[in-house]
């Protein structure tokens, strides 16, 4: 009974931890996309302007007032904004490559960790361990660790 609210309550806490993981992932993956799309604005902006005259009038907006100036004025100003986007997404894809390793080494050390802590909580009995080192294995299932009780 001891040993069964035990593994319920660890099964929790490695849902909880594998939720977290997830979690991060995906607002990495949400910040990701959104640098992605203000980097194609900007490559956008900058295609348009670059074969225009120096002289000619355009617009910006700048904190949230529109003001007027020149595409002379504009061009370095965007080709640094566009340069500065590249960086963070260059560091937010290392991040993401980061965490996703991080998630797969708490997968197996989840695994192992299972498996050792109901083979040092039963008894000796060889048949025993290896009923209860099938009985809680880690299980992936479409990117979900899932703790299976058989």
């Amino acid at each position: 009974m001891a040993q069964s609210q035990i593994s319920a309550k660890k099964q929790q806490e490695l849902q909880q931890q594998y939720t977290n993981y997830k979690n991060n992932l995906q607002q990495l993956a949400d910040r990701i996309g959104n640098v992605e799309q203000e980097t194609e604005e900007h490559k956008l902006v900058l295609d348009t302007l670059t074969p225009l005259p120096g002289e000619r009038k355009c617009f910006r907006m700048i904190n949230g007032v529109l003001v007027e100036r020149t595409v002379k004025d504009v061009l370095p100003a965007l080709q640094i904004n566009s340069d500065g986007l590249k960086r963070v997404l260059d560091e937010l894809v290392k991040q993401y490559k980061r965490q996703q390793e991080e998630m797969e080494k708490w997968k197996v050390r989840c695994c192992l960790a299972l498996a050792l802590n109901f083979t040092m909580a039963e008894s000796d009995d060889s048949e025993d361990l290896v009923r209860h080192l099938l009985t809680f294995s880690c299980a992936q299932k479409k990117n979900n660790v899932q703790v299976v009780q058989q």
